[in-house]
């Protein structure tokens, strides 16, 4: 998942990077194929390589050593309205076909079940970045027809709900235990793009809450090569992300 995450960072774009698997990953694709990518932190950080020591949290001494900015929260969710956040990631309790987010509720808002931890700054990414990159754990309460909450927007109903919202950008990949999903055709649905090695299709759709379509070309995750390998086991120094 780490890997897969980096892929999705290209070279010289500035990243809004979040929680947990993406602060390592971030750090991967610096070290590997995405050597000009700047990484913006929601705590008021931004970086152009990565932290010397491992990162558990984007707050950790070690990811404000060397940073080319050290700001505070509105500074950095700032550079999100101006246009200037190519990608960004975050994660979520259930997402939906469309790639809508939940992080708010689990059943009826006015007397939920489970109340979550909210938004945080992702409703700002997943509306305002270039594109959203989501990280889920694969199984059908976290992957459904429709969630009972839309923390974060993706395409809200399908099709232009999004555009007719004013938002630009929109999901580009779910990366999860099991899969890449990617949006397509004009409802932008989520997709099967490519399965991880050790699971199989007939795993993954059964796993999804909703009748989950695959690509023509969807194939098989690339195995992470020994250069990816090596710039993880750099930045994870102490193997708690692995």
């Amino acid at each position: 998942m780490i890997i897969a995450a980096a892929r999705e960072i290209r070279d010289g774009e500035v990243v809004f990077v979040g929680m947990r698997l993406p602060i390592t990953a971030f750090g991967v694709a610096r070290l590997t194929h995405a050597p000009n990518a700047v990484g913006l932190f929601e705590c008021g950080l931004a970086r152009d390589m990565a932290a010397q020591e491992t990162l558990y949290t984007m707050s950790d001494p070690a990811n404000q050593h060397g940073a080319l900015w050290a700001s505070g929260l509105l500074p950095v969710m700032g550079q999100l309205q101006g246009g200037r956040v190519d990608a960004g990631f975050i994660g979520g309790a259930e997402i939906d076909r469309f790639g809508n987010i939940n992080s708010s509720y689990i059943g009826d808002p006015a007397a939920p079940k489970v109340k979550l931890p909210g938004s945080g700054g992702a409703a700002d990414i997943a509306a305002m970045a270039g594109r959203l990159i989501a990280i889920m754990t694969h199984d059908k309460r976290r992957l459904v027809d429709r969630v009972g909450y839309v923390t974060s927007p993706g395409f809200l109903a399908g099709g232009e709900a999004r555009a007719r919202a004013g938002l630009a950008g929109g999901p580009a990949a779910v990366i999860t235990d099991r899969a890449i999903l990617r949006p397509h055709g004009p409802d932008h649905e989520l997709h099967l793009a490519c399965v991880h090695p050790g699971h199989n299709r007939e795993d993954v759709v059964a796993n999804t809450g909703w009748p989950l379509r695959v690509l023509e070309d969807a194939s098989e995750t690339p195995t992470p090569s020994a250069a990816e390998i090596e710039a993880l086991r750099a930045v994870d120094r102490d193997g708690f992300w692995r």
